[in-house]
């Protein structure tokens, strides 16, 4: 179950400094997708999560990918998506850790007063969905299709521990 995080738990982007998830939410919502790139899983839902996260980039909210590497490792797995998105590298776990995330992928709606909005765990579509329908509704926005033709079949995910 996810857990809403520390205001001092520190984000690293790949282009920028560390700053604090406060830091990160002082204008906007975050929405974030958490990947491992050393799994199969987290390959097979890149296409679908960049689908996803281009829906909202104009909205009121903040969407990026963290992922479980470095950020040498991180820009290797996620390709041109790395410059695409912002782009979190946690290497050590320390913020799947901190959002009590159980299993990778997973989908985090952060709102400004750090309050957990929504969070998925594996590939869910039926939760990703709700999720995304609640980000929607909170910031009158489109919701995104899911699933959608060429995503792939659900799945639990792996071990966000590693």
């Amino acid at each position: 179950m996810a857990t809403d995080p520390p205001a001092d738990l520190e984000l690293a982007p790949l282009n920028g400094q560390p700053q604090t998830i406060q830091g990160w939410l002082t204008m906007f919502h975050l929405v974030m997708v958490v990947l491992d790139p050393f799994t199969h899983e987290s390959a097979w839902i890149l296409k679908t999560v960049s689908r996803i996260l281009r829906i909202y980039e104009e909205a009121d909210c903040r969407v990026a990918l963290m992922v479980t590497a470095t950020p040498a490792e991180a820009r290797m797995f996620l390709g041109p998506y790395a410059d695409d998105f912002l782009t979190f590298a946690d290497p050590d776990r320390t913020a799947v850790k901190a959002l009590g995330l159980e299993r990778l992928p997973a989908l985090v709606h952060i709102r400004q007063d750090l309050s957990i909005a929504g969070a998925s765990v594996g590939w869910d579509p039926a939760e990703w969905k709700a999720i995304t329908d609640n980000l929607s509704r909170a910031m009158s926005w489109t919701k995104p299709l899911i699933p959608a033709p060429g995503d792939p079949a659900p799945y639990e995910g792996t071990p966000a521990a590693g």
